[in-house]
């Protein structure tokens, strides 16, 4: 894999300032494109996202900083959550939970979507923990237990908003976690465990990838056979 396959660089927000140099062609169409960013705030009044964006009003008000889910996903109509674990470290002030992001678990995603031929408008992203837990400045680093707990204790709340849902994906250990809450509240709702799509995980082996793309064809089968 390579460029936007993105085995080539380190899982990190890049730079989104777009006045010292025209972007480049592998980010342009991503969140770091200002255009597209722009684009991205003014679609968040979307009627199906209002709801959606309610909650992450409310997360903020008891966790801090949380991430815009994307309004060009399918917001409350979405038939698949895929379920990451915490959002990336950065201080900017307009985030959203993207596949669109300029990131290599963006561009992981934006491939393997397309691959398993699910379509957009059928999935939400989120993550198991939603909040921002890095400091401004600090490197990546893995949950607490109390912050997965805290994130798991608000599954619930998403999981009412999405009454079309048909099948979970959750994309490594963290979000594995999601599983038992998941199926409590949703009992017979398949559930499927991923890899994590970041580039740490996807470039360690052939069998990673290979792993996520039978995951997702799953996936795409139950939405096949699900009411649209």
């Amino acid at each position: 894999m390579n460029d936007l396959n993105s085995c080539s660089g380190r899982n990190r927000q890049l730079p989104s300032d777009q006045h010292a140099a025209p972007l480049p062609a592998r980010l342009r169409g991503t969140l770091a494109d200002s255009a597209v960013l722009r684009e991205r705030a003014t679609a968040r009044g979307a009627s199906h996202v209002l709801p959606l964006n309610r909650l992450v009003a409310a997360l903020r008000e008891r966790h801090g900083v949380v991430p815009d889910v994307d309004p060009f996903d399918g917001g409350i109509a979405a038939r698949l959550l895929l379920l990451l674990e915490t959002p990336a470290p950065g201080a900017e002030p307009l985030r959203f939970v993207s596949r669109d992001n300029a990131t290599g678990t963006g561009a992981n995603l934006r491939r393997f979507f397309a691959a398993a031929g699910i379509a957009r408008a059928d999935t939400l992203i989120w993550n198991a923990v939603p909040q921002v837990i890095h400091a401004t400045g600090a490197r990546n680093r893995a949950p607490r237990r109390a912050e997965v707990a805290a994130g798991l204790a608000e599954l619930p709340r998403l999981l009412a908003l999405l009454p079309r849902l048909a099948v979970a994906v959750l994309a490594g250990r963290v979000a594995a976690e999601a599983r038992s809450p998941i199926e409590a509240m949703l009992p017979g709702l398949p559930v499927l465990e991923i890899p994590h799509p970041s580039p740490t995980f996807v470039c360690t082996s052939p069998a990673v990838p290979a792993t996520i793309t039978r995951a997702l064809a799953q996936a795409a089968a139950v939405l096949a056979a699900s009411p649209p």
